[in-house]
């Protein structure tokens, strides 16, 4: 099954209805994601703990890494760039960090506030090769505006 992301906007917007605790919304996309599609392996949050790192925050999957420094990996360079990272094939990355060894593509987006702070990010890990598009990079992209940045 491959995600609907204008249905799962509307499910999500309905489930954190005036909620503002950033960890209750994480945790609640973290689920419907994760369960929205068969090529979500680990679907999480990592959060902006300050001093440019990234702390493991609500997810659903395997374990995640505890801790990831802004100059490390792809989940790094996201928060660090501010910027989507599309990865095809997670070999190809030098300083990739493997916290499962299933994974072998991935999709990390930065989290924004309405303020625009940078709340974390939300990494999306594939068992398949090149399992993640630009598609799924606008539709992510919607789904955390709609969510975070209200």
């Amino acid at each position: 099954m491959r995600i609907d992301y204008d249905a799962l906007s509307k499910t999500l917007a309905a489930l954190t209805e005036g909620e503002t605790d950033t960890v209750a919304l994480m945790a609640t996309m973290a689920c419907e994601l994760h369960h929205a599609d068969d090529r979500f392996d680990w679907t999480g949050f990592y959060r902006d703990v300050g001093g440019g790192l990234l702390k493991i925050g609500p997810y659903q999957g395997g374990h995640g890494c505890l801790a990831i420094p802004f100059g490390r990996g792809v989940c790094g360079a996201a928060a660090r760039t501010g910027e989507v990272q599309l990865v095809a094939d997670v070999e190809a990355i030098a300083d990739h960090i493997a916290c499962s060894a299933s994974t072998r593509s991935e999709i990390v987006l930065p989290v924004w506030n309405a303020d625009g702070v940078l709340l974390g990010v939300l990494d999306i890990d594939s068992d398949r090769p090149a399992a993640f598009d630009e598609a799924d990079a606008e539709g992510l992209a919607r789904l955390l505006a709609a969510t975070f940045a209200r």
